[in-house]
């Protein structure tokens, strides 16, 4: 019997008898109807097929879910998960698990930074050097009290900034935890474009922010920077710094630098802001902690 070139299906011979003709057909038809069925094993909407093993023969990959994405797996096509599949929340982060491999890293939580633990990146509290902001308060009325401050931290970042006073020109000063006789502080004013030292303020009963000279009430460019070290201990003194600017009552303007120590061994969990020159109209505390 002779057969077709390129699926070798069974036809007729020119010297075949008519009276074979309908098994003949049948045959062809049968071997058409299989080859046909073997291209095409596709049977669910979306269904891909390629190339199998077999001669003629196709094999049907039923279609993947939402964000796959097609690969290559052990020489033959495979659905696999795809970045935009692996990520299903706001945050996420993409990394690969192992080779070839894509994983999932949520989100950390405020504060935490992204470090490796076991060749895998993940997020951790950081254990040093790193500032969190703990409170942002408004300077208002006679004095304003800053409590409860956390005690998890080594250091203490205050920044003041835009005071402005209601009555008089007056000196921004700090009580820690409200006591007026713990502090001592000595000063680099800026006078007539040279830096001095004055002294006078030595064994302070506040830790003061401007000058002596005050600042002048309306002044809301002024800004202050101030770092309480070891705030936490209670065993030891708590050195701090300050340094900032400000307009004084005379006009100029004041760049000031403080150094001194808070001199107990009490845990400062508070501080009270006041002005000698009467009430707080506005100004802005924010207080950081430093690991």
């Amino acid at each position: 019997m002779a057969t077709t070139t390129n699926y070798s299906w069974t036809t007729p011979d020119d010297t075949a008898l008519v009276k074979d003709g309908a098994s003949a057909i049948r045959t062809l038809g049968t071997s058409i109807d299989t080859t046909t069925k073997n291209l095409n094993p596709s049977t669910t909407l979306g269904d891909i097929e390629y190339r199998s093993s077999s001669a003629n023969t196709n094999t049907r990959l039923g279609i993947g879910t939402s964000g796959q994405g097609l690969q290559v797996v052990a020489g033959v096509p495979s659905w696999a998960a795809s970045s935009t599949s692996t990520l299903t929340t706001t945050g996420d982060l993409l990394y690969a698990s192992a080779a070839n491999t894509l994983a999932r890293r949520a989100i950390g939580s405020t504060g935490q930074v992204l470090t490796v633990s076991g060749g895998l990146p993940t997020w951790a509290t950081p254990s040093s050097g790193a500032m969190t902001l703990l409170s942002t308060t408004t300077l208002s009325g006679v004095s304003t009290t800053i409590s409860s401050i956390d005690q998890t931290y080594k250091n203490l970042e205050i920044v003041v900034f835009g005071v402005t006073n209601a009555t008089a020109d007056g000196i921004l000063r700090c009580a820690p935890n409200g006591t007026t006789n713990i502090t001592s502080q000595n000063w680099f004013a800026d006078y007539g474009g040279s830096w001095s030292t004055n002294s006078s303020f030595a064994n302070n009963t506040y830790l003061y922010l401007s000058g002596n000279n005050g600042m002048t009430r309306t002044d809301t460019a002024n800004s202050f920077a101030v770092s309480i070290f070891n705030y936490s201990s209670t065993t030891g003194g708590k050195p701090h710094r300050t340094c900032g600017q400000y307009t004084a009552d005379g006009g100029s303007n004041k760049p000031v630098f403080w150094t001194g120590g808070i001199n107990t061994t009490t845990a400062i969990s508070s501080l009270v802001f006041t002005n000698t020159g009467g009430s707080f109209s506005t100004g802005t505390v924010l207080i950081y902690g430093v690991k």
